[in-house]
């Protein structure tokens, strides 16, 4: 079989999740729901939900975290949207995906346009997409430049919509191939484009499942063809993926984001959180780390900037830590961003290159905090706060889903905090 042969098969396969792995994929989906539903105002959602309203008439599925129902593409682009723009999306660290985002936002739509389904179906769905969208980017071995959560993410979530819908597998992922978009140059920006592009490839993963159960093709060699994605989109092996297939399951790795920012930005900040330093009596903070670290969140602390930019901003998000000991999304509002003592703060945070060239790499970082009148403490950094290697304990999990619980608007399903599970798979 070839590697696209092995990961069709895999994605049409029977499956039992070993009971760790499915208690992950729950535990990962109610994390999701979460940062979905507080995402309801942030900016830009209303443009979103206004675009979406007029992309046809229908009910089929619910927006996370309002009693609106909408068409399931439209659905499925709405709360895309809402869960990736505060930034509080898990992410698979080694392949620098969002994987849950994509996949939870299109499944839930087609979920509910099927009326429902049982809980151990849904859950093997979204951790066959979360492989999927996961191991596209583990496979791959060139430095980002398209948008590879949404790229791999359209992937990911058409196989996972396609198991629930019953779809033609091999033209599905043709068709969701056929359908991938997404730069870096939104990131680089710092606009709200960013999750416009996890909110396409949702609506985008529904679409291919409906043409490919129309009759509609798909290319057959999307991934490793002549003009594939890994000639076009990233470069890769496949087989680098697809011959461990099943010896793990990707969704066990996957890290949860402990603060509404960048990930790339989380080492420092949870780092930081943990030391409560006086501000005031903090001369300079250092962070050595590699290139794609300075990439992601090294840009500079500009008073004028957007929100999106700033959860980019490692400089701004530091000083927040500092002064807040949180990061809280209703502080980036233009005067909160603009403010003169959070800017003094900002302009003591530098990123500096550690000597690592590797274009993908992580770690290793180590902050380097010089307090005033005492000499510089070095910080080791060997794992983000909320990946598996550092998970979350119980308080900050509590205090996360409190802040989320607090940002989601009124009126919402109650399920979606107190039982998510059955508010993804039995719609009322």
């Amino acid at each position: 079989m070839t590697p696209t042969e092995k990961l069709l098969a895999f994605a049409q396969a029977e499956h039992v999740l070993p009971g760790p792995v499915r208690a992950d994929a729950e535990r990962l989906l109610g994390d999701t729901l979460a940062v979905g539903a507080a995402g309801v105002n942030a900016p830009g959602a209303d443009a979103i939900l206004l675009a979406a309203q007029s992309m046809g008439a229908g009910e089929d599925a619910r927006s996370i975290g309002t009693t609106k129902r909408l068409p399931a593409p439209a659905a499925a682009f709405v709360n895309g949207y809402r869960i990736h723009c505060l930034e509080w999306d898990a992410v698979h660290e080694p392949a620098v995906v969002h994987a849950l985002s994509t996949v939870v936002a299109a499944l839930g739509a087609a979920i509910d346009r099927r009326g429902g389904c049982e809980a151990d179906e849904a859950l093997i769905a979204l951790a066959v997409g979360v492989d999927i969208a996961s191991g596209l980017g583990l496979a791959a071995s060139s430095p980002l430049r398209f948008f590879r959560p949404a790229t791999a993410g359209v992937i990911g979530a058409t196989a996972a919509v396609a198991r629930i819908d019953g779809a033609p597998m091999d033209d599905a992922l043709g068709l969701a191939y056929s359908s991938a978009a997404g730069t870096m140059q939104a990131h680089v920006e710092g606009l709200a484009t960013l999750p416009f592009q996890i909110a396409n490839a949702a609506r985008a993963a529904v679409t291919a499942s409906d043409l490919a159960r129309a009759g509609f093709p798909g290319p057959k060699d999307p991934l490793e063809g002549q003009f594939g994605y890994f000639t076009l989109f990233d470069e890769g092996e496949l087989s680098s993926y697809t011959d461990r297939l099943g010896d793990i399951w990707w969704i066990s790795e996957v890290s949860v984001k402990p603060f509404p920012s960048g990930r790339a930005s989380h080492a420092a900040l949870g780092k930081l959180q943990d030391l409560a330093l006086d501000p005031a009596q903090v001369e300079r903070v250092e962070l050595a780390c590699p290139p794609l670290i300075r990439r992601l969140v090294g840009r500079p602390y500009k008073p004028e900037m957007t929100p999106a930019y700033a959860r980019l901003c490692l400089p701004f998000l530091a000083a927040l830590m500092l002064t807040d000991g949180r990061i809280d999304p209703r502080r980036f509002t233009p005067d909160q961003m603009a403010a003169p003592d959070l800017a003094e703060i900002a302009g003591r945070v530098e990123l500096v290159a550690d000597g690592n060239d590797d274009p993908n790499a992580l770690f290793p970082q180590e902050l380097r905090v010089t307090m005033k009148g005492a000499k510089t403490s070095s910080h080791r950094i060997a794992a983000t706060l909320g990946s598996p290697d550092n998970p979350l304990n119980q308080a900050q999990t509590r205090a996360k889903l409190d802040l989320a619980h607090e940002l989601a608007p009124d009126g919402h399903d109650p399920r979606l905090f107190s039982d998510p599970l059955a508010y993804f798979t039995r719609p009322r």
